[in-house]
């Protein structure tokens, strides 16, 4: 498990969420661990390592940024970064819908969202099995299972993302923090 204070933070309250929910899935709680951890800088919600230097605000964005690194005449031709866009499309979108979901049912986007998300993970998936990784059947089952991860991600917000839990000294300066704490 995620070393430091604010992995472990996420590692016991997704813990203790999977649970309350009957979910028995060690490798998700790890990712699900992992995608908290990172996400909680508001940055890295629209960073892509493989496009340095690049922010892609929006799902639609992401989407756009594939169809660039395929084109062979553009600065961004990189077919390989494929792999890293639809694996951000799936975390945005998994991330978003179950700690945003209010948010983003306001939006209108949740369906958009929950099939974007299915359809990034079943092809990181796919690429994973293609090349005999370990992690294939974790991205099939969070291609399979999306709307369950995201509900246990709102079911963690709600119940124990409380502004009661933590002291607000305590909180970062991140907004993003801030607004997992007071909603």
């Amino acid at each position: 498990m995620p070393t430091g204070l604010l992995p472990r933070f996420f590692e016991a309250v997704t813990r203790r969420a999977f649970g309350d929910l009957s979910i028995d899935d060690a490798p998700a709680l790890r990712y699900l661990t992992d995608l908290l951890t990172r996400f909680v800088r508001s940055e890295a919600l629209r960073a892509i390592r493989e496009l340095p230097g690049r922010r892609l605000e929006s799902v639609t964005d992401s989407l756009l940024a594939i169809q660039d690194v395929w084109a062979t005449d553009s600065p961004d031709f990189s077919p390989g970064a494929e792999r890293a866009l639809r694996r951000q499309v799936g975390d945005y979108t998994l991330f978003m819908t179950g700690i945003f979901r209010d948010h983003v049912d306001r939006l209108a986007v949740t369906a958009y969202y929950e099939q974007e998300g299915r359809r990034a993970y079943r092809f990181v998936a796919e690429m994973a099995r293609a090349r005999s990784e370990a992690e294939a059947p974790l991205y099939r089952r969070l291609s399979d299972r999306f709307e369950m991860y995201a509900g246990a991600l709102t079911y963690a917000r709600k119940v124990y993302f409380r502004a009661d839990a933590v002291p607000p000294a305590a909180w970062p300066a991140d907004p993003l923090v801030r607004t997992l704490f007071v909603g």
